[in-house]
C-alpha cells in the first residue's frame, strides 16, 4: 500500500496547564495540505448548503466533509466514482473527508438528528427514541439495516458496505464503520456497542487494504478508526487502547476520530483520556463538534480536526456569532442596524452587508438570507481556530482563550 500521498506532522507543542497538551500539525492529502488544528465545515450532500464550493475555499475553509450514507442514497456512489470523485464532482479543489454511516446509527436509530452533546446525567434506557420519531436503523453483530428517510426503502450497511461506498466516493480520509451511541443507553449498552465497533473496525482494516490494492490507480485514502465509549473513563480508554494499536491485514489506521454523543460539561476531560492512549504521532479528528467555546476545549485538549453543521444549520435559522455570542437577526432589534453582523469579521457578507438587510431578507424569507449568514458562520468559525493555531505558534493561546471567553456568552442550541 503506497501511502506517501498522506502524512501527518506535528510542527509544535504546547502545554496550556492542566495537563492540556496542544499542537499544531500539517496532514496532506492527494488534493492539499492541512494546516492544524483546522475546522472542517460539513457538506453532508456534497454541498454546504446554500454556499458555492468557491465561496467555501475564499472564506478559508482547507477541507469538507461530507456524509457517506446520504451520498450512498443520493446520487450514489457509483455516480461519484464515474465522475472523477468527491471533489472532482462538487468542484472542490481541497481535501475532503467522509464519514461512515455510523452516525446515522444515531441519528437515525433514536431520532435525535445532529444531537452529539448531550447531558450524561439523565435518564437511562436502550429503548430510548427521540419524541414523534420512527426508528429507521437497526443494529446487530453483523452491521445496520437503514430504512431510507427519502423513499422508505430498505438497505444494509456493514463495516465492507461503508469501506465500498468510501472508496467509491473518493474522498482523502475515510472513517472506519462504528455504532454511535447516545449517553441515554445504559452501560452495558455502550459495553456491547465498544465491542461491535472493535470488530467492525478489524473488518474495515481488512476490506481498506483490499480494495486499496484492488484501485492502485487512485489516491491513497487515509483510513481513522473512531473511539466510542460514551462518558465512561474506562471504556473510552479501553476502546484508544484498542484501536490505536489495531493491525489487521498488515495495516492500521491512519488517524482517529472521537465520536460518539459527548458530554459537554466533560469534553475536554473525555477527549484527554483518549489521547493519552492513542498513539502520539497520529492525528485526531474530534467528530460533530463545533461550537466555540468547545473548540477551544479541544484544541487545548490536542485536538487536530474538527466538524460540525451547527455553523451552517442554526445560520439557516436566522441565528449568527459575533465575539460577543449568537443572536437571531431575524428579530425586531436588528431592523434598523446598518452596520456588519460583526465590525471585527473580514467575510463577504460583514464587508458588503449590514444586520438591516439580513433582518429583511430573513423577514421576508429570500433564500440569500441562507446564503449571507452561512458565508458569515462558517467563517467565524474556521476563522476562530485559524486564530488558535496560530497563536499555538506564537505561544499567546491561553491569552486568546481568556480574551474571547471573557467577551462571549453562549447558550446551549435547541437540540445541541
Amino acid at each position: 500500500m503506497v501511502k506517501s500521498s498522506f502524512s501527518f506532522d506535528i510542527t509544535s507543542e504546547i502545554s496550556p496547564g492542566n495537563g492540556a497538551r496542544a499542537r499544531t500539525g500539517r496532514i496532506t492529502t492527494p488534493h492539499g495540505v492541512i494546516e492544524t488544528p483546522a475546522f472542517i465545515p460539513v457538506g453532508t450532500k456534497a454541498t454546504v448548503k446554500s454556499v458555492l464550493p468557491e465561496s467555501m475555499k475564499d472564506l478559508g475553509a482547507q477541507a469538507i466533509l461530507a456524509n457517506a450514507y446520504h451520498l450512498y442514497l443520493q446520487p450514489g456512489a457509483d455516480i461519484l466514482e464515474e465522475a472523477g470523485g468527491l471533489s472532482t464532482f462538487m468542484n472542490w479543489t481541497g481535501p475532503t473527508f467522509t464519514d461512515s454511516g455510523g452516525f446515522q446509527v444515531l441519528s437515525l436509530g433514536v431520532g435525535f438528528k445532529k444531537v452529539l452533546a448531550m447531558d450524561a446525567t439523565t435518564f437511562r434506557r436502550d429503548d430510548v427514541i427521540a419524541h414523534n420519531k420512527e426508528r429507521l436503523a437497526h443494529v446487530d453483530d453483523d452491521g445496520v439495516t437503514f430504512k431510507s428517510h427519502l423513499d422508505g426503502s430498505m438497505h444494509r450497511f456493514t463495516p465492507e458496505v461503508s469501506m465500498q461506498v468510501q472508496h467509491k466516493i473518493g474522498a482523502d480520509i475515510i472513517f472506519a464503520f462504528d455504532e454511535c451511541t447516545t449517553l441515554h443507553n445504559t452501560r452495558g449498552y455502550q459495553e456491547g456497542a465498544i465491542e461491535r465497533t472493535s470488530a467492525w473496525a478489524t473488518r474495515c482494516l481488512d476490506e481498506h487494504y483490499k480494495l486499496t490494492q484492488e484501485r492502485v490507480k487512485s489516491p491513497y485514502q487515509a483510513l481513522f478508526g473512531v473511539i466510542q465509549g460514551a462518558q465512561y473513563e474506562d471504556l473510552r480508554r479501553m476502546a484508544a487502547k484498542d484501536l490505536g494499536f489495531k493491525q489487521s491485514s498488515g495495516i492500521s489506521f491512519d488517524g482517529f476520530g472521537i465520536g460518539g454523543a459527548l458530554d459537554k460539561g466533560a469534553l475536554g476531560q473525555i477527549v484527554g483520556w483518549v489521547n493519552e492512549e492513542l498513539p502520539r504521532e497520529k492525528p485526531k479528528h474530534l467528530l460533530g463538534i463545533g461550537a466555540p467555546e468547545d473548540l477551544f476545549v479541544g484544541v487545548e485538549a490536542g485536538i487536530d480536526t474538527f466538524d460540525c453543521v451547527l455553523a451552517s444549520r442554526i445560520a439557516r435559522t436566522s441565528a449568527v456569532y459575533t465575539r460577543t455570542g449568537r443572536f437571531n437577526i431575524s428579530n425586531a432589534t436588528y431592523k434598523r442596524q446598518f452596520v456588519p453582523i460583526d465590525d471585527s469579521c473580514d467575510c463577504y457578507t460583514c464587508t458588503h452587508y449590514t444586520r438591516a438587510y439580513l433582518h429583511h431578507l430573513f423577514r421576508g424569507k429570500e433564500i440569500l438570507a441562507a446564503t449571507l449568514a452561512t458565508i458569515h458562520n462558517e467563517r467565524f468559525i474556521v476563522g476562530l481556530v485559524d486564530q488558535m493555531r496560530h497563536s499555538l505558534r506564537d505561544g499567546t493561546f491561553v491569552e486568546l482563550k481568556e480574551e474571547f471567553m471573557a467577551h462571549y456568552t453562549f447558550k446551549p442550541v435547541a437540540g445541541h
